[in-house]
């Protein structure tokens, strides 16, 4: 089993690298989950809970204001 790491990245996604099962809410299993994978910290994406790059064209920041 890979180690599972997890980093945010300046004004954008998680990128997530590891062996890792995404579980919503409601207890299922999200399908279309790799060993690599961006997800959304912007709350606006298309897809969530991954990263479409919406983050970009809002101006998301990670920055203090």
């Amino acid at each position: 089993m890979s180690e599972i790491t997890i980093t945010p990245l300046p004004n954008g996604p998680y990128y997530v690298t590891g062996n890792v099962k995404l579980i919503d809410g409601t207890g299922r299993e999200i399908e279309g989950v790799s060993e690599k994978m961006a997800l959304c910290r912007c709350g606006e994406s298309s897809n969530k809970p991954f990263c479409d790059g919406t983050h970009k064209k809002i101006g998301f920041t990670t920055e203090p204001g």
